[in-house]
């Protein structure tokens, strides 16, 4: 049986371990921000470059995208039993390996070997992405929201510097015998690898294992405090409960907000910047419109997190979808040739995105317990994962039959199924989650 005092210095442990391991990820998302950049804002360019084809522009976000589902899946199932600085170790580091198999490929102009790198790229968007949940395993609920804002606003340095530096990798890339569409992801090499190993060194302990350790701290004193009870009263029936898992549905809300998000924001942001080209505007300009995009992606996180814990999970989710609908409503209406409307329907996209995808986070978190948190956050990772791939894939095809014009309504339409969705979250009564499925 585990004393108060035990709980106590639990608890004290708790608090110092979540102050460090926040630090811990802040340094390793400033690197996974730029590393994740390349892909985005140079991807389609190379892809284009090497099949001579707008058509399959889209083909790079659908491959690392499907890599970034793979790996997910992955790196929850491994977080789940070692721990997060285990799996998260060995997702940047794979993102990494992707990187450099990119500028391989493109050195060689190998398409198959291009496809494959990108693929295995993918690992480092996923890994990224779950670090957000390092952030949350030792917070209180109500500060979960908050929590998660830290470890994405991290992300902000590396991801808009990344994107406006294109043209200085482009040219250290050429001086160095690579095709200067390859230069990103030099830079991603180096973030992603540098990124693992922050958190297979520093992330200790393990803020996953000491929150399960913690739990069962908790479930023990509940149960010797029931059976107590229990005992005083009729002598019987001493067994105590196992811990009350937390209700389902708020994961699967979680779960459909973050995947009509990511559907919405991945098909716009993909063909952005070949309709950017299309129309006159060079490189640079590309970069800044997508390095705006990418801030307003992350940036905003901290003051997201802050109203999620405020005003609740599902009232920011219906922000998130009004401001996607308005990112696809200025981009169908702004003409090739603005520059400034571009800007501006680009970062309501992101504004839009990671209001969702913090909304959605928290609900999942809260819906969770330690037995199933990493394992059930993987596997949603992956519905986000392969949502974003089918957004990406089908954007280049869609584009090439209509335009960029009713690819970018079609998007900011989508993010209003959140509405009805919200609506029957509302109406639905909550029901537990197993620990093991």
């Amino acid at each position: 049986m585990y004393s108060g005092g035990d709980q106590q210095r639990g608890e004290v442990r708790r608090i110092d371990v979540q102050r460090r391991t926040l630090t811990v990820v802040v340094f390793s998302q400033i690197l996974g921000g730029a590393g994740l950049a390349a892909g985005v804002t140079v991807g389609a360019l190379l892809a284009q470059e090497m099949l001579d084809s707008a058509s399959l522009a889209g083909l790079p976000i659908a491959l690392f995208t499907l890599g970034s589902a793979l790996a997910a899946f992955s790196v929850g199932r491994v977080s789940q039993r070692w721990g997060r600085r285990v799996g998260l170790g060995i997702g940047f580091t794979a993102g990494g390996l992707g990187a450099i198999g990119v500028v391989a490929a493109a050195v060689e102009d190998h398409v198959p070997l291009l496809f494959f790198a990108l693929f295995i790229y993918g690992a480092g968007t996923a890994t990224n992405l779950q670090a957000r949940y390092a952030g949350t395993d030792l917070a209180p609920e109500s500060r979960r929201g908050t929590a998660i804002s830290i470890a994405m606003v991290s992300t902000t340095l590396g991801a808009v510097a990344g994107p406006n530096l294109v043209e200085p990798l482009g040219d250290l890339a050429r001086s160095l015998g690579i095709p200067p569409l390859a230069g990103p992801f030099l830079l991603a090499a180096a973030a992603y690898l540098a990124a693992g190993a922050i958190l297979f060194i520093f992330l200790r302990p393990d803020p996953f294992l000491l929150a399960r350790e913690l739990a069962e701290i908790e479930a023990a004193d509940a149960a010797a405090e029931q059976s107590a009870e229990q005992a005083a009263a009729e002598p019987a029936a001493a067994t105590g409960p196992s811990p009350a898992p937390k209700p389902e549905t708020g994961a699967y809300i979680g779960a459909t907000v973050m995947v009509l998000t990511q559907v919405a924001m991945v098909a716009i942001m993909t063909m952005t910047p070949i309709h950017m080209l299309a129309h006159g505007h060079g490189l640079s300009s590309v970069g800044l419109v997508i390095g705006l995009h990418v801030g307003a992606m992350w940036l905003p996180s901290l003051v997201t997190g802050i109203l999620v814990d405020r005003f609740g999970r599902i009232p920011m989710s219906v922000v998130a979808a009004v401001i996607l609908l308005s990112a696809g409503l200025v981009g169908a209406v702004a003409p090739g040739d603005s520059l400034e409307l571009l800007v501006l329907a680009l970062i309501l996209l992101g504004v839009g995105w990671n209001v969702g995808l913090i909304a959605g986070t928290a609900l999942v978190v809260d819906a969770t317990i330690p037995e199933n948190r990493p394992r059930t956050q993987g596997g949603i990772d992956v519905l986000i994962a392969l949502a974003g791939a089918g957004g990406g894939a089908m954007s280049g095809i869609v584009m090439s039959a209509t335009s960029f014009e009713h690819l970018s309504l079609g998007g900011g339409l989508l993010a209003l199924l959140l509405i009805p969705v919200l609506f029957w979250a509302r109406r639905t009564r909550a029901r537990p989650i197993p620990a093991h499925r």
